[in-house]
């Protein structure tokens, strides 16, 4: 059975002490948890500060993005053996606001992913449709393009070190939320592309998790489901106990 897994995307949000408080939070209220997998990811400037606070404890640390060269003169950029240094384990790739206002493409995102992987970071990749694609019923299409072309070179042997998370852009940060069947759905389908491109045992060995609007009150039923492995949560991993809701939803 995979293990669930709930990762905290705390986005640019909070200062230096509410990051630590949050963290500390996080830590006494998941303490004596094993079979959900847990982690945070805050802003990179508070990365040194949380990981102080996570370090020793059944939380993990994850950044919220890197670039792909080791080092040079990449200005402003973070390079994967940076966030080890800081004792990540984590990096969040991908997400639907770096491709919308960023302008990343899955090419970049697949140079990410293999700079992630060289470094012993797990990738959280994340793939998923705008509003308008899944209205003009686009959503297998994008999620293939999105897969392909973020995965491209990747081997047998990398793929269960990746964990996808699948984020419908629409839900994102709106209140909507797509329902479990439709989430399972996609999931689903996810899970018999990469069987597709790999084999169905590996298929069945990767982590796919959902994010999009997932609170404590709707989580036990979106996690119920069965390709549903966890969910990538952004706002409500901002208040502990929201946070620990979900988490509590995941354990089976």
């Amino acid at each position: 059975m995979r293990r669930p897994f709930i990762a905290g995307n705390w986005k640019m949000n909070l200062n230096r002490a509410g990051a630590i408080a949050l963290a500390k939070d996080v830590v006494k209220g998941a303490h004596g948890v094993g079979d959900v997998e847990i982690a945070v990811c805050p802003p990179s400037v508070y990365l040194e500060a949380v990981a102080g606070v996570v370090r020793g404890s059944n939380v993990g640390l994850g950044a919220q993005n890197m670039y792909h060269e080791a080092n040079g003169a990449f200005t402003g950029e973070i390079s994967a053996a940076m966030l080890v240094d800081l004792g990540c384990q984590y990096v969040i790739l991908g997400h639907s606001e770096r491709r919308q206002f960023l302008g990343e493409t899955d090419d970049l995102i697949n140079k990410k992913v293999k700079a992630a992987l060289a470094a012993g970071l797990t990738p959280i990749l994340c793939v998923g449709e705008l509003l308008n694609q899944r209205e003009a019923g686009q959503t297998a299409d994008v999620i293939r393009t999105q897969i392909d072309g973020s995965l491209a070179g990747i081997t047998a042997d990398q793929l269960p070190k990746i964990v996808i998370a699948y984020e419908p852009v629409w839900a994102i940060g709106t209140g909507k939320v797509a329902t479990p069947k439709q989430a399972e759905e996609v999931h689903s389908d996810l899970r018999k592309l990469l069987g597709q491109r790999y084999n169905d045992q590996l298929a069945q060995q990767v982590r796919i998790q959902y994010g999009g609007s997932v609170k404590p009150s709707n989580a036990a039923e979106l996690l119920a489901q069965p390709d549903i492995d966890g969910a990538l949560v952004g706002g409500a991993s901002l208040k502990a106990d929201d946070f620990l809701g979900i988490i509590a939803g995941a354990r089976r």
